[in-house]
């Protein structure tokens, strides 16, 4: 149901169009496009927290559309806040690329960072998810979120490069047994070693297989 509502491109702002619009406004026409903004902003918010996602993502892009792009900090609060709105709306993508055009436009901002974070840890990209949580630490010393985060991320990404290295070795024997099996043979002749720079593999001769 939601579906035709995004169809309007709730995500897409045409920054270019933006700035040769402003190149034909006055000051004065900027300054009410400024607050004419930060009241639409206003209403997001209340819509936020009312639960009427959709009534605050068109606010948070109608007030984009007209926040004058110099307002660097007032545009990345509206990118973040319609990011945690996607991220309501179970559009992770979506909010990961608004919270990153938050953080571009405001880098000491922390909301978008911690929000990013989370997302990124949530659709499983944990390096990244560490960079940000790392990056909230520096911003933050005391943050308790990125502290546990920078704790238990390292091994959660090393249980994961464990796992996908074991999966890549099985595809590797099913992969080396369909080319073996019409000589004879199959990968259990051969055996995986670990050097500096992966893994390899070593033929095992018959006199090895033999207990002494």
């Amino acid at each position: 149901e939601h579906r035709g509502r995004w169809r309007g491109g709730l995500d897409v702002l045409d920054e270019e169009e933006l700035e040769n619009l402003e190149k034909t406004m006055t000051d004065d026409e900027k300054k009410a496009n400024k607050e004419r903004a930060l009241s639409l902003k206003g209403d997001g918010n209340v819509s936020f927290k009312a639960g009427q996602y959709l009534d605050a993502m068109e606010a948070y892009t109608q007030a984009l559309k007209i926040c004058p792009l110099s307002s660097s900090e007032e545009r990345s609060v509206l990118y973040s806040n319609r990011g945690a709105t996607w991220a309501r709306l179970e559009k992770k993508k979506l909010a990961i690329k608004d919270c990153t055009k938050a953080i571009e436009l405001n880098p000491s901002y922390l909301k978008p960072v911690l929000k990013r974070a989370w997302l990124y840890k949530e659709t499983k990209n944990l390096d990244e998810a560490l960079k940000d949580y790392q990056h909230i630490l520096e911003l933050d010393p005391s943050n308790g979120e990125a502290r546990h985060a920078c704790m238990t991320l390292p091994d959660e990404i090393k249980e994961r490069n464990e796992k996908l290295q074991a999966e890549m070795i099985d595809k590797l024997k099913e992969l080396g047994n369909l080319v073996l099996r019409p000589f004879g043979m199959s990968t259990d002749n051969f055996k995986l070693t670990k050097d500096g720079e992966g893994v390899g593999t070593r033929y095992i001769s018959r006199s090895e297989c033999i207990v002494k």
